[in-house]
């Protein structure tokens, strides 16, 4: 197995547990994780973060390592000669080594977990895939096709946004409390991002829109959940007024439980949240809470976004549902004149709120919510793949 980034751990780590609970744990395991696999039994041939890289400035410096992690991550595989060898998401890496170690072993079984989203851009990337892919574990219900298409088998096995628990009512009240916003305190999330691009695009959009609805509505309470890489600054960008808002949240850093727990509370909590586009829409929906998403990239990405992107929406909630429930605000819309109505749709009309929620729950239920957990359906998956 091997994973390069966080998301694909706690993927692998799921897969591991569902094969251990469909009594079918791995006789023997080697790979490449983080710590969650780790826990599930998984010695990491070397650390994770390793690949954890994004963008040709951090990628160039480091591509003697990393193609050197690819052969000796591929001799590996062909030296321990597994009934599979699945790869979790991180393409760049994985479907390289894949295909080294398919050339040392013909008839070696690859699974691929997360299908590429060539149904938003690139189609090409399945065929590509194909060459050294057998078999696909899809994140969206929509996304066999386009792999069976190319000629892999696939399973669509659920988002494991269904699988995260959402916040209690105690946990909600505490959140509140430690941050000294009101029970009853109209609460608007503002998530510009993680990236320090993002923020700087869109904080001050985000910043101006809280300030608007807080001359519209004195009581209205903002928090901005971060994290430490950018903290400072969103800090620098979204500056609090008198009163003190908005507040920052998670800008120290605290351990992984925790912190998750309270980015959990603050969506759970929060009557409206305004987000950068990205999977956060998702963790929003799961929380069933009404959002608006707005979103700018620079000159050259958005030029090249209008040309290769095939989706008429960015959004998750809205693909999946074939609807535009989650209202959007992208490019040259991305402005605050324009963002400020629509939020403040959402606060004061509570019909608006029921519709989006409606939408939000019928997005959860395809995404597999309901069913088997995502790690065990991805289990039976590679079972039957494999002919276990």
């Amino acid at each position: 197995m091997i994973a390069g980034e966080a998301s694909g751990d706690l993927l692998g780590a799921a897969l591991l547990r569902g094969l251990r609970e469909l009594g079918e744990p791995p006789s023997a395991l080697e790979g490449v994780g983080g710590p969650a696999m780790a826990v599930e039994g998984l010695a990491s041939r070397f650390p994770m973060a390793e690949l954890s890289v994004m963008g040709v400035a951090e990628v160039l410096p480091r591509l003697p390592s990393l193609l050197a992690r690819i052969r000796e991550t591929a001799e590996a595989v062909a030296a321990f000669r597994p009934d599979a060898l699945i790869t979790i998401d991180s393409p760049d890496f994985c479907l390289r080594v894949a295909r080294k170690a398919r050339a040392a072993l013909p008839d070696l079984r690859v699974i691929h977990y997360v299908a590429p989203s060539v149904w938003a851009w690139r189609p090409g990337r399945a065929a590509k895939m194909a060459r050294s892919v057998d078999h696909v574990l899809a994140l969206l219900p929509f996304e066999p096709p386009y792999m069976q298409a190319a000629g892999m088998t696939c399973d669509f096995v659920g988002h494991p946004v269904v699988a995260e628990p959402v916040a209690t009512a105690g946990e909600q009240a505490a959140l509140r409390a430690s941050l000294g916003i009101e029970a009853d305190q109209p609460l608007l999330l503002l998530l510009p991002g993680s990236r320090r691009g993002e923020v700087s695009r869109l904080a001050p959009v985000f910043a101006e829109v809280g300030r608007a609805l807080r001359a519209r509505h004195p009581d209205l309470a903002l928090l901005v959940p971060t994290m430490p890489p950018v903290a400072d600054l969103v800090r620098d960008l979204m500056p609090p007024d008198a009163q003190g808002w908005p507040k920052l949240m998670g800008e120290a850093p605290a351990p992984q439980a925790e912190a998750a727990l309270r980015k959990r509370a603050a969506f759970a909590t929060a009557d409206v949240a305004l987000a950068a586009s990205g999977t956060v829409s998702l963790e929003l929906a799961a929380a069933g809470t009404p959002m608006v998403i707005a979103y700018r990239m620079n000159a050259l990405s958005a030029f090249l976004a209008r040309r290769l992107v095939k989706v008429a929406s960015p959004t998750l909630v809205n693909i999946v549902t074939e609807s535009r429930a989650i209202p959007e605000f992208l490019f040259e819309d991305c402005v605050p004149e324009k963002i400020t109505p629509a939020v403040a749709a959402l606060l004061e009309d509570p019909e608006a709120g029921a519709k989006q929620r409606a939408a939000e729950d019928r997005a959860m239920e395809l995404l597999g919510r309901g069913g088997e957990p995502p790690g065990t359906r991805a289990a039976r998956s590679v079972l039957s793949a494999i002919g276990r």
